[in-house]
């Protein structure tokens, strides 16, 4: 068992069940235009992403960001065209660290999610105390390899 794994089944164990926020893909103007999702057989949204992290949940597409994260390379949008649309390129929910969870809030040096941000989002108080700034775009590639699975979506509004 890898080290990241260990950690992990850790705090899985000591975790209570509740339900993470779904997060859709990038270009949708209004929550409730998924609906017309549930009519659509091709599902081309979720065929033609590259990192393949959009699955059909309940006949809407939601992104899992356990193994990939989002590039907003907006050929989810173009394969739709209905729901999804470039022109309402939107950030994806904000992101915050669980300081019970995270790792380095009790003095563990990890910086994972830190290593894997491009947009430089997520600054560290010297080793410890990770914090996410405001270049968060929400595109996930942290959250997937976190060990102890401390980043969460804010709800909005």
């Amino acid at each position: 068992m890898k080290r990241r794994e260990f950690f992990s089944s850790l705090s899985q164990a000591f975790k209570k069940e509740e339900k993470d926020m779904e997060v859709y893909p990038p270009y949708f103007k209004d929550k409730t235009d998924f609906e017309k999702c549930k009519s659509c057989d091709d599902k081309r949204c979720k065929d033609i992403c590259e990192e393949r992290i959009i699955f059909i949940v309940d006949g809407k597409p939601v992104l899992d960001f356990s193994k990939s994260g989002c590039t907003f390379c907006d050929e989810c949008a173009l394969a739709c065209g209905d729901v999804l649309k470039v022109e309402h390129k939107r950030r994806l929910p904000a992101l915050e660290i669980d300081m019970i969870e995270c790792l380095a809030w009790h003095s563990t040096i990890c910086s994972s999610c830190k290593d894997v941000c491009l947009d430089e989002a997520i600054e560290f108080l010297g080793l410890f105390k990770p914090q996410i700034n405001d270049r968060c775009t929400g595109c996930g590639f942290c959250v997937g390899v976190c060990p102890t699975n401390a980043l969460k979506y804010k709800e909005i509004g």
